[in-house]
């Protein structure tokens, strides 16, 4: 018998996110957020040699992921976030709690960020 997968029931809105410690990052002239993300581990280093791959990747942050990134401060709630980003960019963010959870739960996905 097959075990179904257990669906996640975290209520993202109320966590307060901050960024993992040691992730390096910064911040350009446009105000665009860049994480540096180190390619560390035994296939890594092998992609690196084999394939040429980088040791460092670089994300690049959109404009509400550049705005909200700064304010990761880990008491902040995701709501609170919110009420920011939308005095900030006001209806260009909408549908704005659906944005902002798959934000989080992909930054979480990825280690970027850890959720308090």
């Amino acid at each position: 018998m097959m075990k179904k997968k257990k669906e996640s029931s975290k209520n993202y809105l109320a966590l307060c996110p901050c960024w993992k410690e040691g992730l390096d990052w910064s911040v350009d002239e446009e105000g665009i957020v860049t994480l540096n993300i180190e390619n560390k581990g035994f296939f890594n280093r092998l992609a690196q040699k084999l394939f040429r791959k980088p040791k460092v990747s670089y994300i690049h942050l959109d404009a509400f992921g550049s705005f909200i990134w700064p304010l990761l401060d880990g008491k902040t709630t995701i709501i609170e976030l919110g009420k920011k980003v939308e005095a900030h960019f006001g209806d260009e963010a909408s549908p704005l709690y659906e944005r902002l959870a798959k934000f989080f739960q992909i930054l979480d996905s990825y280690h970027f960020i850890e959720m308090k």
